[in-house]
């Protein structure tokens, strides 16, 4: 992959659970963004439905070679280019978030994200590749959201891929935010908008990030009775091997397209190291005593309730 690329990350407001809606949403911008003179396109994880835990998602999902797949397909084609992004994909016997690279001949490459976040465990059970696409155009690595900031994703990608393209659904604390929150909500926030910077510093090549933006509502597991008002945080961002930003779209300036050329490919001088924790930044601690619980109620709900449906449902494989 010697030559600079065109690239263009969308930055998507999508309906929780509303998956034809989201699909015809996310074609359209993409179109735009071929039509602005992109080469490549990425769209934001879960670009079929942002993840909520809602009941709404019970039935956000699609086969992995269903109508998401076919969309990416039809663009990649019509426009001689490639494009990608994640969604919840039905492969097997169970869902799982993945990432699907999509070239002009019909071929794609795949990544499932290796851990879910928080009420995620709820949809999907995590995959177990090493985020390296082998593509055509030469070695990707794929990272989607809370990957960014563990220090395995770096360590698996390092030295392996020219690029690295992906997104999130990374949202926000409760809103209004609560006193005792303001701080942890700020350094959230910080972490989402230093992470791509952060990883292309590691690994020495372009990072490409995609992102979902807007508000939402969902419930909060353990306690369905009371709702989870809350925004996704956008962060769109293309930014070169040195971590610096070439294009970025703030969660305020809402849904639209940034793009950039980039030059893939291992750039010269020493990288930032990656740290011996697990993760490469310091989480509040309030926000990892919720990982940990929510991480345990969605795999118990992903177990007793998503999965028998999952298996239940009629609709074509």
């Amino acid at each position: 992959m010697a030559e600079a690329i065109r690239i263009a990350a969308i930055q998507l407001r999508a309906k929780v659970g509303d998956v034809a809606d989201n699909l015809s949403h996310a074609e359209s911008l993409a179109r735009q963004a071929f039509r602005d003179g992109a080469q490549w396109v990425i769209l934001p994880e879960f670009f079929t439905s942002p993840a909520a835990f809602s009941p709404a998602m019970l039935s956000a999902w699609l086969p992995l070679e269903g109508p998401a797949l076919e969309m990416l397909r039809k663009l990649s084609r019509k426009h001689d280019s490639v494009i990608g992004g994640s969604f919840l994909a039905k492969s097997g016997d169970d869902c799982f978030n993945s990432f699907l690279l999509v070239f002009p001949d019909g071929r794609y490459y795949r990544h499932d994200k290796d851990l879910p976040t928080m009420w995620e465990n709820s949809y999907y059970i995590g995959g177990s590749d090493d985020g390296v696409l082998r593509t055509p155009a030469g070695p990707v690595g794929a990272a989607l959201c809370w990957e960014l900031i563990r220090s395995r994703t770096a360590r698996r990608l390092l030295g392996k891929v020219d690029l690295v393209v992906g997104g999130s659904c990374w949202w926000d604390v409760p809103l209004p935010v609560a006193p005792e929150q303001v701080d942890d909500q700020a350094r959230l926030r910080g972490m989402l908008r230093q992470a791509p910077g952060e990883l292309a510093r590691r690994l020495g090549v372009p990072v490409v990030h995609a992102a979902q933006a807007g508000e939402f509502i969902g419930l909060i597991p353990g306690v369905e009775g009371r709702t989870y008002d809350s925004r996704f945080l956008g962060e769109a961002q293309i930014v070169d091997g040195h971590g610096n930003v070439l294009a970025r779209l703030a969660d305020e300036d809402g849904e639209g397209i940034v793009t950039a050329e980039i030059a893939p490919g291992r750039v010269q001088g020493d990288l930032a190291p990656i740290p011996d924790d697990f993760w490469t930044v310091e989480i509040p601690s309030k926000t990892l005593e919720r990982w940990d619980a929510f991480n345990d109620l969605g795999r118990t709900y992903y177990a007793t309730t998503f999965r028998p449906l999952l298996h239940a449902d009629s609709r074509p494989r």
